[in-house]
């Protein structure tokens, strides 16, 4: 039976921590989707591990970790990684999995990133740089690289000078890319990355026949997701529960429960609407207490008071079966908190989250004022032990969203955690 943990609003939920207490006596642990631009971070016995692309069960003893099918490899970036665990002792061998249908995520890619950004000028989306939209885009038409075809160079060194062709056709002088090179690295890259590679499908169907309890951990988040996120402000892949099958070829009658995380406010790195955004001493204030820079790329994190409009809509889209509420402890000096629960545009109060930018920039959001709790939550374990305030904040979440706040963060460490 499958665990599955996704991000419910922009990402930045904390998903990483949950998955890495959950990994716990966990035989597989999986990625369905999503690249490098993923940064998961987990504070595990004092130390602060950084992950991108690698599952957040890495750091679990005797933890098996598959990147799925519906991810994109950058493959120095793996390898990074890779030594980062080893350099702090982490024992992975024969725990790190690859899928060979996995699409290969070239520095050519990367190149084309910023060519493509560049282009959009005041439109720009605010990617990462690190080249998963170009990735996702030749993998759907169908111009892309499997990992299964790093192992034949021959077919290799085509598929990249046929990429690196009509890249080359399209943007000239600009781009400035050594494909010699690139490719000379990836003739290293062969004979270490093979130990790693796999054929996904028959370990995937062995482990539901043999009952292997499964934690999948989703990238980015719902609202970044490229079909229901605020389009075309989103990464390239499904990152909701939807993924979770295209990426893992995973039983949909096998997902035991399926944990939202939402943190106590919200946050989003990049462009795109964030209709409870605060851009004044509230958003500082967050932006600082909860030190909010992305993992990835090290911005600054917009922030905003929770809005549960969007964890509404991310739950009618994911169905969670309950919550991990994230950085409670964060909100534990204001004297008010706010939540946003309803859209307004044109005096109709609208349904759920619009797809229509136009209306999300011109619309009214209305919130409700909570009273604060002034009061230290970090590493509280017992519920019971919240004030009174903190409970009821939680509580009122949980009656608008309709869905149990079963676990709830209180620091940054793995300890700092109350299960109900």
């Amino acid at each position: 039976m499958a665990t599955v943990v996704l991000g419910a609003q922009w990402g930045d939920e904390g998903k990483g921590k949950i998955v890495d207490v959950l990994s716990e006596g966990v035989p597989l642990c999986c990625r369905a989707q999503g690249g490098h631009n993923a940064g998961h971070t987990i504070v595990k016995n004092g130390k602060t591990f950084d992950v991108h692309i690698l599952p957040s069960g890495v750091l679990t003893e005797g933890c098996v970790n598959l990147i799925g099918t519906g991810c994109v490899i950058y493959v120095p970036g793996f390898f990074k990684e890779m030594k980062m665990l080893d350099d702090h002792g982490i024992d992975t061998k024969d725990r790190i999995l690859i899928s060979d249908r996995c699409h290969v995520d070239l520095d050519l890619h990367t190149k084309v990133d910023g060519l493509e950004e560049v282009e959009l000028g005041k439109g720009s989306i605010g990617t990462t740089g690190k080249g998963i939209g170009p990735t996702y885009s030749t993998k759907a038409t169908r111009s892309g690289v499997h990992i299964a075809d790093i192992f034949n160079k021959a077919y290799f060194d085509e598929k990249v000078h046929h990429l690196y062709s009509g890249y080359k056709k399209r943007y000239g002088d600009l781009l400035q890319y050594d494909i010699e090179d690139e490719l000379k690295r990836f003739d290293e890259y062969r004979v270490s990355l093979e130990p790693f590679v796999v054929d996904q499908v028959p370990l995937i169907e062995s482990a539901v026949k043999g009952n292997v309890r499964m934690l999948v951990e989703g990238a980015n988040a719902l609202m970044l997701d490229i079909d229901n996120g605020t389009y075309p402000y989103v990464t390239s892949s499904n990152t909701g529960l939807g993924g979770i099958f295209t990426g893992l070829h995973l039983h949909p009658r096998k997902i035991k429960e399926t944990i939202g995380v939402v943190k106590a406010y919200t946050t989003r790195v990049g462009g795109g609407p964030f209709p409870s955004e605060q851009l004044n001493d509230i958003g500082e204030r967050l932006q600082q207490i909860g030190r909010e820079y992305g993992v990835t790329t090290g911005r600054k994190r917009r922030c905003g008071w929770l809005d549960l409009v969007v964890v509404k809509f991310s739950n009618a889209i994911n169905w969670y079966d309950s919550i991990n509420l994230t950085k409670l402890d964060i909100l534990d000096d204001f004297d008010k908190v706010k939540v946003a629960t309803e859209y307004h545009y044109q005096g109709k109060k609208l349904a759920s989250f619009p797809a229509d930018l136009h209306i999300l920039e011109n619309m009214e959001v209305k919130y409700e004022t909570l009273p604060g709790w002034k009061s230290e939550t970090v590493g509280l374990r017992k519920y019971e032990d919240l004030p009174e305030n903190a409970r009821k904040y939680v509580e009122y979440i949980e009656k608008f969203v309709g869905v149990k706040v079963k676990y709830i963060g209180t620091g940054p460490g793995r300890e700092s955690m109350i299960t109900r």
